[in-house]
């Protein structure tokens, strides 16, 4: 990659959003959302972890998610609500945008896949896991996200390989500065944040319709690698429901572990 990331430089190119928050980079780590959620007790402001390498990252339903040092982006970033757990639910919807629209910044031009991938070209760039709990000491009508996000730039063949799945390449993203690069995905998230604790997901879903991946195509919701649902995809609505028409007709999916995948 271009440079190091450092935190002291990272901090200062923050949008005044996300000037709150408190930067960490770290060599080497298990988890970053792992760490974060073990430090809630203790934190006082909005933290973002970097992870110049990460060992045990974690995807959605406890998948393992594969980076490699220098080739990818892994981060997470606790962010205290004045809301409730369950108000949080469509949080991953208003990330994908937020990643999508950071970088758009810098030529990128993504899609979105529900509930929580991020696709250049139609492989794999980004993932995004969000685990959320109440804190000690917090009031029982505010909460913690911890938003992790893994972002693959220039993984390797074999590691594409192991992964399993066709995976997003843009080693030229490598070559940016990569200081800038986190600033603008962090000020980026933090605007989301804001913007989502005082309006909600309403604000979001025409803004994630706008980039979906599969809109008016055949798709399959599969559930265990088990087909439950089949029809043409729609998008998602004011709640993060996944809509698709089917023969029996319109239906709404909930997230949870079911996955998404092109037909034919």
């Amino acid at each position: 990659m271009n440079q190091p990331l450092t935190s002291e430089r990272i901090d200062a190119l923050l949008r005044p959003a996300a000037q709150q928050i408190d930067v960490r980079v770290v060599d080497e780590t298990g988890s970053t959302n792992a760490d974060l959620l073990a430090t809630l007790p203790s934190l006082t402001a909005p933290t973002l972890l970097i992870a110049k390498s990460q060992t045990a990252g974690r995807g959605r339903a406890g998948r393992e998610w594969l980076s490699a040092p220098g080739k990818s982006l892994t981060f997470s970033l606790a962010w205290k609500f004045s809301l409730p757990v369950h108000a949080l639910v469509g949080l991953p919807l208003a990330v994908g945008v937020s990643i999508a629209e950071s970088l758009a910044m810098f030529n990128v031009q993504v899609r979105l896949k529900w509930p929580n991938d991020v696709l250049h070209e139609g492989r794999k760039l980004a993932g995004i896991l969000i685990e959320s709990a109440t804190a000690a000491r917090v009031p029982h009508d505010a909460s913690w996200a911890v938003i992790g996000i893994g972002i693959n730039i220039a993984l390797s063949d074999s590691m594409s390989a192991e992964i399993g799945r066709p995976v997003a390449n843009i080693p030229w993203l490598g070559e940016l500065d990569q200081d800038m690069l986190m600033a603008t995905l962090a000020s980026g998230l933090a605007e989301a944040m804001v913007q989502f604790e005082h309006e909600g997901l309403a604000a979001f879903t025409p803004r994630w319709n706008a980039l979906h991946a599969y809109a008016g195509q055949p798709v399959m919701i599969l559930d265990n690698g088990k087909l439950q649902h089949e029809g043409l995809a729609v998008g998602v609505d004011e709640i993060g429901r996944f809509v698709l028409d089917t023969p029996a007709g319109r239906t709404a999916i909930m997230a949870g572990d079911v996955s998404l995948r092109p037909k034919g």
